[in-house]
């Protein structure tokens, strides 16, 4: 989140990270693409990010979760194209 300091400023947003590895969940139904992130988030370095294609309306609440349970930091859902579903972006803590 920019902050209000920037904002009042007319500075822009950071653009998001870019993502060490993208997981491809599309049209796959929970729990696989928190069974598939958890899976593979060791892939990455500590502090690197991890973007989930996923289409599945529970992963909208179930992949933050994830993350609080396992310590990993959630930074951000955001919409895909044409109503396709959402990008999730976590960054490894550990």
């Amino acid at each position: 989140m920019t902050p209000p300091s920037a904002r009042a400023h007319g500075a822009a947003p950071a653009p998001a990270p870019i993502p060490a590895l993208t997981i491809h969940a599309l049209g796959r139904k929970c729990p696989i693409p928190i069974i598939m992130l958890a899976e593979r988030i060791g892939e990455v370095r500590i502090g690197q990010f991890v973007e989930v294609l996923a289409d599945d309306p529970a992963t909208k609440t179930d992949i933050p979760a994830w993350c609080q349970l396992k310590s990993q930091e959630f930074v951000q859902a955001t919409a895909l194209p044409q109503e396709y579903g959402w990008a999730f972006l976590v960054r490894r803590s550990y």
